[in-house]
């Protein structure tokens, strides 16, 4: 294989620059050409990339977000869609594509290597955590920080005011995000799209807290069940203690990645290269037992994430 593309899809993740420059400098390595497409699936249906250097990726390691930025693509639904995407791959002679994305961006690449056989190979990037085939993917451990780092300044205010505040974090339908939080944090309930919650059973438990000497509640809720606004308005009715509602955002998609996802984009990327220049691909990569793997794209899109209840419960028990 001569020379790959390269493009990030959905959301940003951190970590998603480190893992560029992980394919590009192994592509370089391997005396592989490498051409990064702008925005996506849209870029390349577009044509709007260019060629990448050893230069081209340098100072980015460090960086949030994606250099190649990104954008969610409709028309890659379409088969119309789908041929100028193999088109515009055509007419610059790319072999093969490397695909840092989700889900929705892993069955794009396995669309275009089963109608029309493009040797893609997808890293996940995402920071919901979401794909049962690996143990975790690009950008979950920083996006966890931030929100760790944003709940240790609440539980500051909280405190002092002897409040409960309920923090709203990202997960859409996977409950990975506050899950994480909610133990790394502290937090004394955690609320989930996996787990069906009972507002008694939270009233019981933060009223334990109390009566056990403490004086703030952390309440965790992914944004896959409702809002930080709605949760605390239910609960503001059940109990006497004052609650207050906080939605982190879109901040946890930014910032510098931290040392778990830039080690985890090194080795997805040189991963993903190896794969192509041995003519492998319709593969993704992962992490599993703590090693590299990687695996057939239609098998893994196909696998139901999978939550982990006995960490929940490990959270039930010492939150007290």
């Amino acid at each position: 294989m001569k020379r790959i593309g390269l493009l990030t899809s959905g959301g940003d993740a951190p970590g998603m620059n480190a893992a560029i420059r992980a394919v590009v400098r192994t592509a370089i390595y391997y005396g592989i050409e490498v051409y990064g497409i702008e925005r996506g699936y849209s870029g390349l249906i577009e044509d709007r990339m260019s060629p990448m250097e050893m230069r081209s990726v340098s100072n980015i390691v460090q960086r949030g977000g994606t250099i190649l930025r990104t954008a969610r693509c409709l028309e890659m639904l379409t088969e119309e869609g789908q041929k100028q995407a193999v088109s515009t791959l055509e007419k610059h002679g790319i072999e093969g594509l490397v695909v840092i994305g989700g889900d929705g961006s892993f069955r794009g690449a396995k669309c275009l290597t089963e109608n029309y056989g493009i040797a893609t190979i997808g890293i996940p990037g995402t920071i919901d955590n979401d794909l049962q085939y690996t143990d975790y993917t690009l950008g979950f451990d920083t996006a966890v920080n931030t929100c760790l780092e944003m709940v240790n300044k609440l539980r500051d205010t909280m405190t002092s005011h002897e409040r409960i505040s309920v923090v709203e974090v990202m997960g859409r339908h996977c409950g990975d995000i506050a899950l994480y939080t909610g133990i790394t944090s502290g937090a004394e309930i955690i609320i989930v799209p996996e787990v069906p919650y009972d507002m008694e059973d939270i009233v019981m438990r933060i009223n334990r807290s109390r009566e056990n000497g403490k004086h703030s509640n952390i309440v965790v809720v992914a944004e896959g069940v409702m809002s930080a606004e709605a949760f605390t308005k239910q609960l503001q009715e059940v109990t006497s203690y004052s609650v207050r509602a906080t939605n982190i955002g879109h901040i946890q998609r930014g910032g510098s990645p931290s040392m778990a996802d830039r080690m985890l984009a090194a080795q997805f990327g040189n991963k993903a290269v190896r794969l192509l220049k041995d003519g492998i691909g319709n593969r993704v990569v992962g992490i599993h037992d703590n090693h590299i793997i990687d695996m057939d794209i239609l098998e893994a899109v196909s696998m139901k994430k999978q939550f982990d209840y006995e960490l929940y419960e490990t959270l039930q028990m010492i939150s007290m």
